[in-house]
């Protein structure tokens, strides 16, 4: 057990290679409520989201799901949020570490709003199952037709009196569910979710270690190493996750990065051997520094030392030869493209 954030959280159960590898296999259940749970309500909320996220959520419907950014005016990311739209109030899921940073943004952001903002993080609990026989195993346990959701959307009602909300979303690479429930009923729910399904293959508990190595493969950012304030969504490599023709807090130097190109690049390495590269690694051309490695570990599913780094642009295309340096030593490496890992579905 760790602390992270302020929560005690479980770092492993038996082995983050373990983990890793059932998750992929078979399926695990991540406690998540350490993540932030933010309700709105009130005819301007979707205002306010609006102008708060990069993303376009004026069209979305009730039952869907988005991931966003959250900017500064200068361009740089305050968090990086799930965005959801229920049929009659909003909920937005932040990291914990940016909790507290998050909601005095929407409260200064929010004071001509007619608008309700609620933290409902220490009054619900949130899991994540993740695995390729989550879904099968999930539909016969629950009442409800989880297998019919798409991703990005979800299920919210009751089941006996107790309220729900399951999202067809996770941060493994794998396909999942993430559920929130009341935090009164908290201590039942791994119980009922983990154990075995008709073919005795057990969903299992794993730790934050195994997230981080599970979203590694998968080229998902995490904020505070890819994602932080001194960087912006573009040059993180998520212009995806942004509507540049609405009106959102940091819109402007956003435009001005996507019409001039950004000047670093996230990348992915693969490096020579099994030794892991740290963050804030020197990425080298020759005997130049031409960036810094964010993330890297060595992949227990593809079997390679990978990084995620960000570089000089001119330094970014796959086939790119550069090499990190590891502990006074310096490791070959090569640019390449991302995820490192990716389902096939």
């Amino acid at each position: 057990m760790v602390d992270f954030a302020g929560w005690e959280m479980p770092l492993l159960y038996t082995s983050v290679v373990e983990e890793h590898l059932h998750t992929r296999q078979a399926g695990s259940l991540f406690d998540v409520s350490h993540m932030g749970r933010i309700e709105f309500r009130g005819k301007d909320a979707e205002r306010l989201l609006q102008r708060i996220c990069t993303r376009q959520l004026g069209d979305m419907v009730p039952g869907q799901s988005r991931y966003s950014h959250v900017c500064n005016e200068q361009g740089g990311i305050l968090d990086d949020v799930i965005v959801s739209r229920y049929d009659h109030h909003w909920m937005m899921v932040c990291n914990a570490s940016n909790r507290e940073k998050i909601n005095a943004w929407l409260q200064q952001h929010s004071q001509d709003h007619d608008v309700s903002i609620d933290d409902k993080t220490e009054a619900t609990v949130m899991v994540a199952v993740q695995g390729p026989i989550v879904i099968e195993t999930l539909s016969k346990k629950l009442p409800v037709p989880i297998a019919e959701l798409k991703r990005y959307r979800f299920l919210a009602g009751e089941i006996a009196q107790i309220p729900y909300t399951i999202f067809r979303s996770g941060y493994t690479g794998e396909d999942g569910v993430e559920v929130i429930l009341p935090a009164l009923i908290a201590s039942q729910i791994g119980n009922f979710l983990v154990g075995m399904d008709e073919n005795a293959i057990a969903v299992k508990p794993a730790g934050l270690a195994a997230r981080d190595t599970l979203r590694m493969e998968a080229a998902m950012p995490l904020y505070g190493h890819e994602l932080h304030e001194d960087i912006d969504t573009i040059s993180a490599g998520q212009a995806w996750c942004v509507d540049l023709a609405k009106d959102f807090i940091g819109a402007e130097v956003l435009r001005r990065v996507a019409e001039q190109g950004p000047r670093k690049k996230l990348v992915g390495l693969e490096l020579e051997g099994r030794r892991i590269a740290r963050q804030h690694a020197a990425v080298r051309a020759g005997n130049d520094v031409v960036g810094d490695v964010t993330s890297g570990t060595f992949a227990p599913t593809v079997q390679k030392s990978i990084a995620m780094a960000f570089v000089e642009s001119g330094f970014a295309e796959p086939g790119q030869s550069l090499t990190v340096d590891l502990g006074g030593k310096r490791a070959d490496a090569l640019v390449v493209k991302l995820p490192f890992y990716k389902l096939k579905r």
